[in-house]
C-alpha cells in the first residue's frame, strides 16, 4: 500500500495563539511554504488564489481559533479534496506543538514530502 500522506511535528518555546495567528494569515505561506505556493490572494472570503511556477489553483482557508486548527484544502487529483491539515497544540508548562499532515502528490515521493515539511515547519516557527 502506498503512502498517501505524511505527517510532521516541531516543538517552540511561542504560545500557540501566536502560531495559529501566523498560520490563519494566509498571505505568509510563500515566507515558510515556497516550495507549495509563490503568491496568494484572496478570491472570496475564504476562497484563496494560489500561484506556484506556472500553475495556479484555488485554495480554501478554514481556520477555527478555538481549536487553534488551520486547514489548507483544495481540488486534488481524481475529484478528492484535500490539503495541509495543521494543528497548534499546547505544552503543559508553556510553548506549543504544531503537527502538520499533508498528502504525497503523484510525482513525489514520502520521503521528498517530509523533508520539505520539515523545513517548512521550522521556516514557519522562525517567521515568529
Amino acid at each position: 500500500m502506498s503512502t498517501q500522506t505524511v505527517t510532521r511535528a516541531i516543538e517552540s518555546d511561542f504560545e500557540p495563539k501566536l502560531i495559529y495567528v501566523k498560520l490563519a494569515d494566509i498571505s505568509l505561506i510563500p515566507l515558510w511554504a515556497p516550495v507549495f505556493a509563490d503568491k496568494v490572494e484572496r478570491a472570496h472570503e475564504t476562497t484563496f488564489h494560489v500561484t506556484k511556477g506556472g500553475d495556479a489553483f484555488d485554495m480554501e482557508l478554514f481556520a477555527n481559533e478555538s481549536t487553534l486548527t488551520v486547514d489548507y484544502l483544495r481540488e486534488m487529483a481524481n475529484g478528492k479534496r484535500g490539503g495541509a491539515y495543521i494543528r497548534v497544540m499546547p505544552k503543559p508548562l508553556g510553548g506549543s506543538v504544531v503537527v502538520m499532515t499533508v498528502p504525497v502528490g503523484p510525482n513525489t515521493t514520502s520521503a521528498q514530502v517530509a523533508t520539505v515539511l520539515e523545513q517548512e515547519l521550522e521556516a514557519l516557527i522562525k517567521l515568529l
